[in-house]
Protein backbone atom coordinates (compact mmCIF):
# COMPACT_ATOMS: atom_id res chain seq x y z
CA UNK A 1 0.00 0.00 0.00
CA UNK A 2 1.46 3.42 -0.95
CA UNK A 3 2.48 5.67 1.94
CA UNK A 4 0.07 8.45 0.99
CA UNK A 5 -3.00 6.29 0.29
CA UNK A 6 -4.61 7.33 3.60
CA UNK A 7 -4.19 10.98 2.70
CA UNK A 8 -5.56 10.32 -0.78
CA UNK A 9 -8.61 8.63 0.71
CA UNK A 10 -9.24 11.57 3.04
CA UNK A 11 -8.92 14.02 0.14
CA UNK A 12 -11.34 11.93 -1.92
CA UNK A 13 -13.89 12.02 0.91
CA UNK A 14 -13.43 15.77 1.35
CA UNK A 15 -13.85 16.28 -2.39
CA UNK A 16 -17.01 14.14 -2.37
CA UNK A 17 -18.39 16.21 0.50
CA UNK A 18 -17.56 19.42 -1.36
CA UNK A 19 -19.35 18.17 -4.49
CA UNK A 20 -22.44 17.23 -2.47
CA UNK A 21 -22.47 20.63 -0.76
CA UNK A 22 -22.05 22.35 -4.13
CA UNK A 23 -25.03 20.46 -5.55
CA UNK A 24 -27.16 21.34 -2.53
CA UNK A 25 -26.16 24.98 -2.87
CA UNK A 26 -26.91 24.94 -6.61
CA UNK A 27 -30.34 23.35 -6.46
CA UNK A 28 -31.69 24.15 -2.98
CA UNK A 29 -29.93 27.49 -2.65
CA UNK A 30 -30.77 28.45 -6.22
CA UNK A 31 -34.46 27.84 -5.54
CA UNK A 32 -34.54 30.48 -2.79
CA UNK A 33 -36.03 33.91 -3.56
CA UNK A 34 -32.72 35.55 -2.59
CA UNK A 35 -31.05 33.79 -5.52
CA UNK A 36 -32.91 36.01 -8.00
CA UNK A 37 -30.44 38.63 -9.18
CA UNK A 38 -27.73 37.46 -6.76
CA UNK A 39 -25.08 38.25 -9.39
CA UNK A 40 -25.53 41.00 -11.96
CA UNK A 41 -24.18 40.77 -15.50
CA UNK A 42 -21.41 40.01 -16.35
CA UNK A 43 -20.57 38.61 -12.89
CA UNK A 44 -23.27 35.95 -13.21
CA UNK A 45 -21.25 34.34 -16.03
CA UNK A 46 -18.10 34.48 -13.89
CA UNK A 47 -20.02 32.75 -11.06
CA UNK A 48 -21.25 30.05 -13.46
CA UNK A 49 -17.78 29.49 -14.85
CA UNK A 50 -16.15 29.40 -11.42
CA UNK A 51 -18.72 26.97 -10.03
CA UNK A 52 -18.25 24.53 -12.90
CA UNK A 53 -14.47 25.03 -12.87
CA UNK A 54 -14.41 23.82 -9.25
CA UNK A 55 -16.87 21.00 -9.93
CA UNK A 56 -14.90 19.66 -12.91
CA UNK A 57 -11.61 20.09 -11.06
CA UNK A 58 -12.85 18.07 -8.08
CA UNK A 59 -14.33 15.32 -10.25
CA UNK A 60 -11.23 15.01 -12.42
CA UNK A 61 -8.60 15.37 -9.71
CA UNK A 62 -9.96 13.24 -6.87
CA UNK A 63 -11.99 10.54 -8.60
CA UNK A 64 -11.23 8.01 -11.29
CA UNK A 65 -13.50 9.60 -13.87
CA UNK A 66 -12.22 9.94 -17.41
CA UNK A 67 -12.26 13.36 -19.05
CA UNK A 68 -15.32 12.29 -21.05
CA UNK A 69 -17.23 11.33 -17.90
CA UNK A 70 -16.29 14.56 -16.13
CA UNK A 71 -17.60 16.55 -19.10
CA UNK A 72 -20.79 14.47 -19.33
CA UNK A 73 -21.53 14.66 -15.58
CA UNK A 74 -20.76 18.35 -15.27
CA UNK A 75 -22.77 19.31 -18.34
CA UNK A 76 -25.71 17.16 -17.22
CA UNK A 77 -25.65 19.10 -13.94
CA UNK A 78 -25.52 22.35 -15.93
CA UNK A 79 -28.51 21.31 -18.05
CA UNK A 80 -30.41 20.22 -14.93
CA UNK A 81 -29.67 23.60 -13.32
CA UNK A 82 -30.88 25.57 -16.33
CA UNK A 83 -33.98 23.37 -16.60
CA UNK A 84 -34.64 23.84 -12.88
CA UNK A 85 -34.42 27.62 -13.32
CA UNK A 86 -37.22 27.55 -15.92
CA UNK A 87 -39.64 26.63 -13.14
CA UNK A 88 -38.49 29.17 -10.54
CA UNK A 89 -40.10 32.60 -10.19
CA UNK A 90 -37.74 35.34 -11.30
CA UNK A 91 -35.14 32.93 -12.68
CA UNK A 92 -34.37 32.45 -16.36
CA UNK A 93 -32.63 29.61 -18.16
CA UNK A 94 -30.20 30.74 -20.83
CA UNK A 95 -27.75 29.33 -23.33
CA UNK A 96 -25.08 31.84 -22.34
CA UNK A 97 -25.15 30.49 -18.77
CA UNK A 98 -24.65 27.02 -20.22
CA UNK A 99 -21.74 28.30 -22.29
CA UNK A 100 -20.15 29.81 -19.17
CA UNK A 101 -20.65 26.45 -17.43
CA UNK A 102 -18.93 24.63 -20.32
CA UNK A 103 -16.00 27.06 -20.30
CA UNK A 104 -15.62 26.49 -16.56
CA UNK A 105 -15.59 22.72 -17.08
CA UNK A 106 -12.93 23.05 -19.76
CA UNK A 107 -10.74 25.30 -17.62
CA UNK A 108 -11.12 22.96 -14.64
CA UNK A 109 -9.89 20.06 -16.76
CA UNK A 110 -6.97 22.15 -18.05
CA UNK A 111 -6.02 23.00 -14.45
CA UNK A 112 -5.98 19.31 -13.49
CA UNK A 113 -3.87 18.49 -16.54
CA UNK A 114 -1.41 21.26 -15.65
CA UNK A 115 -1.11 19.98 -12.07
CA UNK A 116 -0.40 16.45 -13.28
CA UNK A 117 2.48 17.70 -15.43
CA UNK A 118 4.40 19.01 -12.44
Amino acid sequence: MPANSGCDQIMRWLAAGAVVLMLIALFAGGAQPQAVGLFSAPWDKVAHGLYFFVLAFLLARFFSFSVVWVVVLALLIAVADETHQMFLPGRVASWDDGLADAVGVGLGLVAVKMLKQD
